[in-house]
């Protein structure tokens, strides 16, 4: 069939006997089309009641149902929805005129009822993309009005008494609902949840407003607007209309205000976060013509003639959320019952945290609620996106570990990719797991990112799967931050598609690289080029079939001079790797492994010609880019560091609790029982070490952050080194053979000592910057005695 007014094919679990529904509207409906076939096809959206497009002869019909199978208790109630439609056709509000509801089961497995199709526009994004101004706002003030005007519908009259109970308990009531309907439907531990659950029944507002007629679902998406005017013809979805209080909908329409901001298409695929697209914090509501939300509160107080602001506002919008939380657990259980209504309700478990995480934070805000123990909070769209990541992991990642090490092993060209990577990496794309290291794609901050950057170090595979491999997250900060635009089209797009690599080459064979000022490469001005000259090693990833191009560090001034300061005498290019000159010298081994594909290279360049655009932000500009990439970089190689460790302590407790040796296992020995709990506590020392350092870079920049994050530099090497070869210790000879994987984890710990710049410089720049702080603070407090 073809898909038409957003409906596709009925899907298998909502299928039922059109012929008998066909031979059942013939005479039931007046003017239905008595000798024209009737074709079925079902809404994709919606999360709720299967909704069916009618298509007879030249009549368009739509039908809900109520879904079949175990369904939670007062859920999906038809009936309701019918009689508040038929209650406010009558006085003229917009909703699609209602035709007949049918409780005999016998016609098609349930009851149901059939409306009018209504032709219009349903905008799903709150933010009206390709909208102008003037409509935007026009959008916003229609939504407004027609919901002001649904609360002023006096229900006694219109045929609802009795829909609803008339007093000021609804918030109680709704509460003690959506708590008893979340833990029905509950499936994993909410932490938010459940305190939302234990705050919302003590802080329920004292109630002035009297009761009227609610929505309960009154979001943009439930409306039709006129195809071509900013106007509303109706209102949809009618399954939680009740009587209750008017700011339930005011404020349940408010949420977008409150959700965050993304983009599925940069991120690579569509993800389960932009299944409620909402502004952001950054969305200039002024630019756009959406008013801002305490524009919208007051607008709609001044047409109720309501005093605003609104007294605990806060409560209104928890409260919202906590309802929506308690509506995508549902949606999610049924997923897993089989009776979902759309193909995407799998994904609703992760939107039930972020809504029940986004409610507490705005309580937070609002000095309502403490926040608990951890210091270091992560956002709702974090908890989303490392809930999604840990399933990945363990159905991707985890099981093709084996696959891709035996393809790579039956290549005679070990510098082949195996096919099971490029697999893994377009699965990782299409559920938005894509990119999530570069802020401007996956709107994560550092501290955001660490978490999920703990996950993938658990595998050696698993950064390149989601795109978040080293060297290639550096170069894209880097040509993300200072790249032209030409660069960016050239080298930083395909990049982000994952079709290209590239190596950064900064260390050389022949002077005390742990200086980065003794580097011997030049980068010398040629009219409108540049001629690069020297070599590198260390050039990881330049082994791969795939690299094409490199961020080279080299000089741009004379070594030797006095009229420039150090610091201002190294440059960084970009050279391609197909440029004449450039020549892969010999693949490096470390502790005997190539690692290859990816490979740590040296790298000669002779003569290398590039045009003068490949210089980056300007000659003398090499170590204010190495401090603008390195920071956010280093959080990545520590707290992969922190997952590959997690990995070895647990793989050292399977090894232990399951041999035994002098008659009990392993485990009850007590130097294995130390080494697990000193591995703990180096563990989680090492991980918030790491945490506060991408707080600080958050909160104060990679500069203010320069002690915290030359400590995780040195921190994080020595404690996964130290972790690994306990648990390398625990397997005797087995931990030191290619059956585990613990070898090669401890050669990437051990090697990261040097790597990530040798300890002893980290170790240099952490004492002075705490001799700094004494001697000012002692200064300080000097000056303060001098002038009592």
């Amino acid at each position: 069939m073809m898909e038409v007014d957003g409906a596709g094919p009925v899907r298998k679990q909502h299928r039922f006997d059109s012929e008998r529904l066909h031979a059942f509207l013939r005479t039931r409906i007046q003017g239905y089309p008595q000798n024209a076939p009737l074709k079925v096809l079902q809404y994709q959206a919606g999360q709720s009641n299967p909704t069916y497009l009618l298509q007879v002869a030249d009549k368009l019909y739509v039908m809900r149902k109520r879904p079949a199978g175990r369904l939670l208790k007062g859920a999906h109630a038809v009936d309701r929805e019918f009689r508040v439609l038929s209650a406010l056709w009558k006085v003229r509000f917009p909703v699609p005129e209602p035709l007949l509801y049918c409780d005999d089961t016998a016609v098609i497995g349930t009851d149901f009822y059939v409306m009018a199709h209504v032709r219009g526009r349903i905008l799903r994004d709150a933010r009206l993309p390709g909208m102008s101004r003037e409509e935007r706002a026009a959008i916003y003030a229609a939504m407004g009005r027609t919901m002001a005007s649904l609360h002023a519908v006096d229900w006694r009259t219109c045929g609802l008494d009795g829909f609803g109970r008339a007093d000021n308990s609804y918030f109680e009531r709704q509460i003690a609902t959506w708590t008893k309907q979340f833990k029905a439907s509950e499936t994993v531990k909410i932490d938010s949840m459940d305190r939302l659950i234990s705050w919302l029944p003590s802080h329920i507002p004292q109630l002035s407003l009297p009761p009227c007629i609610i929505h309960g679902d009154f979001r943009l998406d439930n409306m039709i607007f006129h195809p071509t005017e900013p106007r509303v013809i109706a209102v949809l979805d009618w399954e939680l209309a009740t009587i209750g209080h008017p700011f339930a909908d005011l404020a349940y329409n408010c949420m977008p205000y409150h959700y965050p901001a993304f983009d599925a298409a940069a991120a690579g695929g569509t993800a389960s976060l932009n299944a409620l697209p909402g502004f952001g914090a950054d969305f200039d509501f002024k630019g756009s013509g959406i008013p801002a939300e305490d524009e919208y509160i007051r607008e709609y107080c001044r047409s109720k003639n309501v005093a605003y602001p609104v007294p605990n506002w806060a409560f209104y919008i928890a409260f919202s959320l906590f309802r929506m939380a308690g509506i995508a657990q549902g949606v999610f259980k049924r997923s897993q019952q089989g009776n979902a209504s759309a193909e995407n309700a799998h994904i609703y478990e992760q939107v039930a945290v972020i809504m029940a995480d986004i409610a507490c934070d705005v309580v937070e805000r609002n000095n309502g609620m403490p926040r608990g123990l951890n210091p270091f909070r992560y956002s709702a769209k974090c908890e989303a996106l490392r809930k999604q990541l840990l399933a990945f992991m363990d159905a991707h990642v985890y099981p093709n570990e084996p696959v891709y090490m035996a393809q790579h092993a039956a290549f005679a060209d070990r510098w082949t990719i195996p096919p099971i990577m490029e697999e893994l990496k377009e699965k990782a794309r299409a559920a938005g797991l894509w990119n999530l290291f570069l802020p401007s794609v996956s709107g994560l901050s550092q501290l955001d990112y660490a978490p999920l950057a703990e996950i993938m170090g658990r595998s050696h595979i698993a950064p390149e799967v989601f795109n978040c491999n080293a060297p290639d997250t550096g170069n894209m900060e880097t040509l993300h931050l200072y790249g032209t635009d030409e660069q960016k089209r050239r080298w930083l797009e395909p990049l982000l598609r994952g079709e290209i690599r590239s190596f950064f080459g900064m260390t050389e064979p022949d002077v005390a690289s742990s200086d980065a000022t003794n580097m011997q490469l030049t980068i010398t001005r040629d009219g409108d080029e540049y001629v690069v000259n020297g070599r590198k090693w260390w050039s990881s990833g330049a082994g791969d079939p795939r690299c094409k191009v490199a961020i080279v560090m080299g000089r741009t001034c004379a070594r030797g001079a006095t009229d420039v300061p150090r610091h201002r005498q190294h440059s960084m290019i970009v050279v391609p790797m197909d440029a004449p000159g450039v020549r892969r010298v010999r693949a490096l081994t470390v502790f005997g492994y190539d690692d290859a594909p990816h490979g740590h290279l040296e790298m000669a360049f002779d003569n290398v010609r590039v045009p003068a655009s490949s210089m980056l932000l300007g000659e003398g500009r090499g170590f204010d880019i190495s401090q603008g990439r390195l920071g956010p970089g280093r959080i990545h190689h520590c707290m992969r560091l922190i997952g590959l460790a997690e990995r070895a302590l647990e793989a050292m407790i399977d090894r232990t609790t399951t041999r035994h040796a002098f008659g009990k296992p392993l485990a009850a020995q007590g130097t294995i029982l130390a080494d697990i709990a000193q591995s703990r506590i180096e563990i989680d020392q090492a991980r918030l070490l790491t945490l506060q350092t991408a707080a600080l870079i958050d909160t104060q920049g990679s500069q203010a952050a320069r002690k915290s994050i030359a400590a995780i530099k040195v921190a994080c090497p020595i404690m996964a080194t130290g972790v690994v070869d306990r648990a390398l210790q625990a397997h005797g000879g087995a931990g030191v053979c290619q059956d585990f994987f613990l070898a090669n984890a401890y050669v990437g710990a051990r090697s990261l000592q040097i790597a990530d710049g040798p300890n002893e410089v980290h170790r240099v720049t952490v004492a002075r910057l705490e001799i700094k702080k004494r001697l000012l603070a002692t200064r300080a407090a000097a000056e303060a005695k001098a002038k009592l």
